[in-house]
């Protein structure tokens, strides 16, 4: 029996050992150990002079369009274009029958013909009558009869000289001709078709496509802001580039020839609250295409005292406004709410909240707070993500910006 009282003894005491020392322990949920000043990369931030531009939408379209419409009526004998070619400008199209028109043209000549026969009659006799007048071989009234019949004689000629000018151009008009250069395209009608000259179906179309336009589409609102910076003296006018435009093709691929900005709209689309813009563009090689839909880059402005920074250095808040830290004199972190305008490739324009000469966070902001001391080192970005460390620019070099 003394045995087994003395196992529970030792069992006991055992367990009150093992909890005693449970208890000399660090208590769950206590405070983190601690750990070392978080390391963040910087910047220090430089004024940059920088190009402003902006990516407007656009259409191309033909620099002229001539739609090829008979003015004359008949049967068409023949085609004498190739469709899709270039054609010049007075180079024959098509060819009505021009029969009847040519026997109208001959009946016109030959009526011609018999009221300038006439005249001559005329005009002799009243030379005449005015030499006998002289003498008082006839009377007055006889010289009078005969010097009206010679001026109805010039009407008649007068009137069969501009009706058989008319039966001319009619004939001339059964051959149809190529009223600009450009490229022409599909035939509506074939040889053997009837054709009027007031029918509202166009024969073919006659596009010239070099030069070509492209007009493009700019909200008011962007225009007033334009406007109201340059007014504050924010943007300086991009100079003789001003009127320069680039143009990205369809498939992201910059169009070789520069363009001209022609003239801005004066209406404002009351549908879309945009002011169309017209560039135009030279087009040797035939790669634009009216209709195609593009983007123009058009130089805005020019900023020499431009503020840029890393896209990943910008933070946004739970209302969605940005915002950065910056490193102080003490090494500490300090929170500051920015103004951004525009996109610069991978960088922010910032308008407010930084100034030149602040270092900048640009990576480590996980554990960034308000007065947390820092380690700052600076930064650069790594090769995969394909953008340049962030520089002072040279005196000569201009950075380019689109929104």
């Amino acid at each position: 029996m003394r045995p087994v009282m003395t196992y529970c003894s030792t069992f006991t005491s055992a367990l009150v050992a093992a909890c005693l020392l449970t208890g000399c322990g660090k208590p769950p949920g206590g405070p983190p150990p601690a750990q070392g000043t978080p390391t963040v990369g910087v910047i220090r931030v430089q004024p940059q002079h920088v190009v402003l531009t902006t990516q407007l939408p656009g259409r191309t379209s033909a620099y002229l369009v001539a739609e090829v419409r008979p003015q004359v009526g008949g049967i068409v004998k023949t085609r004498l274009f190739k469709e899709g070619s270039d054609v010049k400008a007075g180079q024959p199209l098509y060819q009505i029958d021009p029969a009847t028109y040519k026997a109208t043209y001959d009946g016109d000549n030959a009526s011609l013909a018999k009221a300038q026969a006439t005249v001559k009659t005329a005009r002799l006799k009243a030379d005449r009558y005015k030499g006998l007048l002289a003498i008082q071989a006839v009377s007055q009234q006889d010289y009078d009869d005969a010097v009206a019949t010679l001026g109805e004689d010039e009407a008649q000629v007068a009137s069969a000289m501009a009706t058989q000018e008319s039966s001319r151009i009619n004939l001339a008009y059964a051959r149809v001709d190529a009223p600009i250069s450009g490229r022409i395209g599909k035939s509506s009608v074939t040889p053997g078709a009837l054709v009027t000259a007031s029918q509202t179906t166009a024969l073919a179309t006659v596009q010239q496509l070099d030069p070509l336009y492209v007009d493009l589409s700019q909200s008011s609102a962007a225009l007033l802001r334009l406007k109201q910076a340059m007014a504050r003296g924010d943007l300086q006018k991009a100079g003789a580039n001003s009127a320069k435009v680039q143009l990205l093709l369809e498939d992201g691929s910059t169009y070789p020839h520069e363009g001209t900005l022609e003239f801005s709209d004066v209406t404002v689309d009351q549908n879309t609250g945009t002011i169309t813009l017209r560039a135009v563009f030279p087009n040797p090689e035939g790669n634009l295409l009216p209709g195609m839909y593009v983007r123009a880059v058009l130089q805005e402005g020019e900023q020499d005292q431009a503020l840029l920074v890393p896209q990943q250095a910008v933070s946004r808040d739970g209302a969605g406004k940005p915002f950065a830290y910056v490193v102080d004199r003490d090494s500490k972190l300090q929170r500051r709410s920015l103004e951004t305008e525009r996109t610069v490739g991978d960088q922010w324009l910032i308008q407010a909240g930084i100034k030149a000469g602040d270092v900048l966070v640009v990576d480590g902001q996980q554990r960034a707070a308000p007065g947390v001391l820092v380690n700052a080192t600076p930064w650069s970005p790594s090769p995969a993500d394909g953008a340049a460390p962030l520089q002072p620019p040279a005196p000569t070099a201009k950075t380019t910006a689109s929104n």
